[in-house]
């Protein structure tokens, strides 16, 4: 054999094994193969199919302008004679997101709830350059998910993929509107899956992709090679203010079940099981004599809950609900906050070195509300409540007439009363006690992390 003949030879092997290597990994990873007389790998026949059903959203909101706090002493304003000002200024406030359509006969789009928050306008706009006004079907704040309507004429909807055969590794495709920019797409892999614990939303069971998500992505969709939703962008880990390849999705099946809560009802009506529990430490695991460090530990049961009536008690561990592992207190939580009331949950527990089972059926919350005229006539349009277990102990303003005196004297939604004329109020019966010790009301309000007084005179 010639040497041009060998080099030849080895030329048209060394072709041959890369066409060969494209060919495997396109296969792999669903994507036709290709010769030289075919087209290259491509996303496009997949995205052309889905980026229709991924819409563009627009929020406006009117704000109150700040206000000097000076200006709200009756003090400062009697004595340089300042006049009490009876409205403030409003500030319109516009923020941008995406979402997507998943019912297109009856025009719902999901997206996340911090989009639309306290949005007066919800505007959207489709990738054919159609703009609807949209219609607030349903929020559910803790889990930041939400769903609105628009009309359903010529929409396209993404098929729904069951999140839970996700692997790590699988490739994956982020769909959404970063910086306003328009309809953008990423890809990449699951990096992790069942991400909790992070202090982003109260349910967390992310995807994590390292898919590039970026403000304005909140809300658009995840999907496969095969075009079909596997979760919803939601957040991202950026301590340099811009993506870093760590991003994190709400997985689908998730999100349709809190979807079918909200079209129905509005809300997610939760239920409760009735315990408080703690992640388990090598200290706790030696006290229980444990073989491993996974679980949640129960640490407080309420009279008369289904805890109770389950027959759970005061340190047993949960490591199942409904046949799901339990590593820690979130992935309990998790489960429970997916349930409604009159759902039944099987637990397993240990005991000691006892494994044992169980089946629980979820309660209702009690959450009583109380109109705030009946505490005080000066809290008149405000609707009252006590908190949350996770929230500092105290009254919530859930909601609040923005006409009203406390609207004007700086009341929130959201906010927490913590005392009422210098008495610490826990509940509401607290609360009302302290009222009716003075003609005026002088509260200590939590918000957030500030704290301020307000008087009601």
């Amino acid at each position: 054999m010639t040497p041009t003949r060998l080099v030849k030879l080895l030329i048209f092997f060394g072709l041959l094994s890369v066409n060969l290597a494209f060919s495997a990994i396109s296969l792999a990873i669903g994507l036709p193969a290709f010769t030289e007389n075919q087209a290259m790998p491509s996303l496009a026949p997949m995205l052309e199919r889905s980026m229709p059903a991924v819409v563009n959203i627009s929020t406006s909101t009117k704000i109150q302008a700040a206000e000097n706090p000076l200006l709200q002493d009756p003090y400062f304003r009697h004595f340089f004679n300042v006049p009490r000002q009876q409205s403030r200024p409003q500030q319109q406030q516009n923020s941008l997101g995406s979402g997507v359509i998943i019912d297109s006969d009856q025009g719902y789009v999901l997206t996340n709830n911090h989009v639309i928050d306290k949005a007066d306008k919800i505007k959207v706009t489709l990738t054919d350059g159609r703009q609807l006004d949209a219609e607030l079907i349903g929020t559910d704040p803790e889990a930041d998910v939400a769903i609105i309507r628009i009309p359903a004429n010529n929409l396209t909807e993404l098929p729904i993929a069951d999140s839970s055969q996700l692997k790590v590794g699988d490739f994956v495709v982020a769909i959404g509107n970063p910086f306003g920019l328009g309809q953008t797409v990423t890809s990449g892999i699951v990096s992790a899956l069942g991400r909790s614990g992070l202090g982003i939303e109260g349910y967390e069971d992310f995807i994590q992709t390292d898919a590039s998500i970026n403000p304005g992505n909140s809300g658009g969709a995840l999907v496969n090679l095969r075009g079909e939703f596997i979760g919803m962008n939601t957040a991202i880990l950026a301590p340099s203010g811009g993506n870093v390849g760590i991003g994190f999705a709400i997985p689908s099946n998730m999100v349709m079940t809190i979807k079918e809560s909200l079209v129905k009802h509005g809300k997610v009506q939760r239920g409760l099981l009735g315990v408080t529990t703690q992640d388990l430490t090598p200290e706790l695991v030696k006290a229980f004599n444990l073989k491993e460090m996974q679980g949640a530990a129960i640490s407080r049961i309420e009279n008369n809950s289904p805890a109770e009536k389950a027959g759970l008690a005061l340190g047993d561990i949960v490591v199942s609900a409904n046949g799901k592992g339990i590593k820690n207190s979130h992935d309990l939580r998790n489960i429970i906050g997916l349930l409604q009331v009159g759902d039944k949950v099987s637990i397993e527990y240990y005991r000691g070195e006892d494994k044992k089972e169980t089946t629980a059926v979820i309660g209702k919350q009690e959450h009583p509300q109380l109109a705030g005229e009946k505490v005080h006539t000066k809290l008149a349009g405000t609707i009252l409540s006590n908190t949350d277990k996770d929230q500092v102990e105290g009254i919530l303003i859930e909601k609040i007439n923005t006409a009203s005196y406390a609207w004007r004297v700086g009341l929130r939604p959201g906010d927490v009363i913590v005392s009422a004329n210098q008495f610490r109020v826990r509940n509401i019966e607290e609360f009302k006690q302290a009222a009716e010790a003075n003609s005026g009301l002088l509260l200590n309000i939590q918000r957030g992390q500030e704290a301020f007084f307000a008087m009601l005179n």
